[in-house]
């Protein structure tokens, strides 16, 4: 399953980059891919468990960019 997630205060390319890093070092995770440009998020993982693995997401992005939010 793949979701797309709109991203609100993502500074720079650089810092999209690092959150793709973290994020596809995360047990479950299969794909992601995380623009700048577009301001947005797409994750793709098993449909068990996505929430749990969501929260995990959004630690490693506040780890990265404190101000960065996403809209679930």
């Amino acid at each position: 399953m793949t979701k797309t997630f709109k991203l609100i205060d993502l500074d720079c390319a650089v810092c999209a980059g690092k959150m793709e890093d973290a994020i596809s070092k995360i047990d479950g995770i299969k794909s992601v891919k995380v623009s700048f440009i577009a301001q947005n998020m797409a994750i793709e993982a098993d449909e068990n468990g996505f929430d749990r693995l969501m929260k995990k997401v959004c630690r490693a992005i506040r780890k990265i960019e404190p101000d960065c939010e996403v809209v679930l």
